[in-house]
C-alpha cells in the first residue's frame, strides 16, 4: 500500500481587492482588517426570505479602511469628497453602492462595518461582510466581499439650460 506524498489543500483565505481612485490600492484579508480599531454592532434587519434577523458584528469602520487607502480627494476643491462613490461586490455576485457622504464623519457618519466576525464566528474563510446597521432591510448587507472600488469620476451634470 503506497502513501500519498501530497498534503491536503487548506481552504484559501478570502481576500478583497481595494481599487479605484486611491493612492494605495491593496488586497486585504480578514487578518489585515483586524489591524484597524474594531467596532461592535448589534443589528436587526428584515430579510425578505427569512424574516427578521438579529446578529452581532465586529470589524473596522469602512471609512477608516478607505481613508487609510488615500482617496484621491482634490484639496483645492471644497467638499470634493462628496462626489466619490463606493462600490462593494460579494463572491455571490451581490453588489451595493454607497456615497462617501454616507460614511464621512462630517456628513452621514453611518457606522458601516467591514465585519470580520458574525455572532463571534470569524469570517477568515468566507471573507468580510458589509454591514449597514442603520438599514432596516438587509439588502445592502454583502457577504464574502471580494472587491471594493472607490470612484471619484462622478462629474456634475450640466444643466439643460446652460
Amino acid at each position: 500500500m503506497s502513501q500519498s506524498l501530497t498534503q491536503p489543500v487548506a481552504d484559501p483565505v478570502a481576500e478583497l481587492a481595494l481599487t479605484g481612485d486611491v493612492a494605495r490600492p491593496s488586497r486585504l484579508t480578514v487578518s489585515d482588517l483586524l489591524a484597524w480599531p474594531q467596532h461592535q454592532e448589534r443589528v436587526s434587519f428584515e430579510c425578505a426570505t427569512s424574516g427578521v434577523q438579529h446578529h452581532h458584528f465586529a470589524g473596522p469602520l469602512l471609512h477608516d479602511v478607505l481613508s487609510d487607502a488615500g482617496p484621491a480627494f482634490d484639496p483645492a476643491r471644497r467638499k470634493d469628497r462628496l462626489r466619490f462613490l463606493i462600490a462593494v461586490t460579494g463572491t455571490d455576485g451581490h453588489h451595493a453602492l454607497l456615497s462617501w457622504a454616507e460614511i464621512d464623519p462630517d456628513f452621514g457618519r453611518a457606522p458601516v462595518l467591514l465585519a470580520v466576525s458574525i455572532d463571534d464566528t470569524p469570517l477568515d474563510r468566507p471573507g468580510p461582510q458589509l454591514v449597514l446597521p442603520q438599514d432596516r432591510c438587509g439588502a445592502r448587507h454583502i457577504s464574502g466581499i471580494n472587491a471594493i472600488h472607490v470612484d471619484g469620476g462622478y462629474a456634475a451634470w450640466r444643466s439643460a439650460w446652460s
